[in-house]
């Protein structure tokens, strides 16, 4: 069994040369082991998915910066999924009997190696967060790539590591450690972006919805259909069917119904026991992450 899980997010999903470049740099290193790539273009976003020794994992994402900074330009870049890095987001995740306190170090190695070696500023949040304000990703990334200049006239603001300034063209870049993240999203039968958003407010946690579950409500352009975007940060407290099951019940209320649902990512057995990718509406199978670990 790997130690550790590391679920990068990148700010490209609609170049295909450039997503295989990242996929590759990502695969290149001994210890390390590239599991799943998912992208949308719409998002303009693609999630990988590695596991492995933390030295593996350390080498792998090193190369993975330096493709991106190579490859992406957030002033080019747009998508309906906030960010505010070329590599935006990279959470580790203890596997197994691995402890918390060894994700945290690995995200507190990787921040300092990057700030250092490409001059980025770095976040850390959730476990590895050093102030209660940077805990939660969706607070460290409030404002966008465009907003962070701004943000950073604050000295409360200062990155963790690297320069207060942002990267012209690769913004910051936010490393922490956390449990399972479940990325489900749920396809409406209508267009129309303010039922998607409403539906959102009233199933996210901070709207009153369901425990542990962050939402947004975005269009899908290539398909001209809208989307309930969630993140279940805690499938204990708000397992994946309840979820939808409440996702279908806003959206009949706005006289919409959900055509399908996409997992992001992999899902560890246990959030979806005894559940099936029929009941969810999955296009395609359950993608477990224990399987891939085989």
């Amino acid at each position: 069994m790997p130690r550790l899980e590391c679920v990068p997010n990148v700010s490209e999903g609609r170049r295909p040369e450039v997503i295989a470049r990242l996929a590759e740099a990502a695969a290149s290193a001994p210890g390390a082991r590239l599991l799943d790539l998912s992208s949308d273009p719409d998002h303009n976003r693609s999630v990988l998915t590695l596991a492995g020794d933390p030295e593996g994992l350390h080498r792998s994402l090193l190369a993975l910066y330096e493709a991106a900074l190579a490859g992406i330009d957030l002033t080019r870049h747009a998508g309906v999924h906030p960010r505010v890095g070329a590599v935006d987001v990279v959470p580790f995740v203890p596997l197994g009997e691995t402890p918390m306190s060894e994700a945290v170090a690995a995200a507190e190695r990787l921040g300092a190696e990057v700030a250092r070696r490409f001059g980025l500023p770095v976040y850390l949040y959730e476990r590895a967060a050093r102030r209660p304000e940077r805990a939660l990703l969706a607070d460290v990334r409030r404002g966008g790539f465009e907003g962070f200049a701004a943000k950073l006239q604050d000295p409360a603001w200062a990155p963790d590591f690297g320069p207060e300034r942002v990267h012209p063209t690769a913004g910051v870049t936010v490393i922490g450690a956390r449990f399972f993240l479940v990325a489900f999203n749920a396809v409406l039968d209508t267009e129309d972006l303010a039922a998607a958003r409403a539906i959102a407010r009233r199933v996210r946690e901070s709207g009153g919805g369901l425990p542990a579950v962050r939402a947004l409500g975005v269009r899908l352009a290539s398909r001209g259909l809208a989307q309930v975007s969630m993140n279940l940060v805690d499938y204990r407290r708000t397992p994946i069917l309840q979820a939808l099951r409440r996702v279908e019940e806003e959206a009949a209320a706005l006289e919409t119904r959900v055509m399908e649902t996409e997992l992001i990512g992999l899902v560890p057995a246990e959030a979806v026991r005894g559940v099936t990718a029929e009941e969810l509406k999955l296009v395609g199978g359950l993608p477990i992450l224990e399987e891939r670990l085989k």
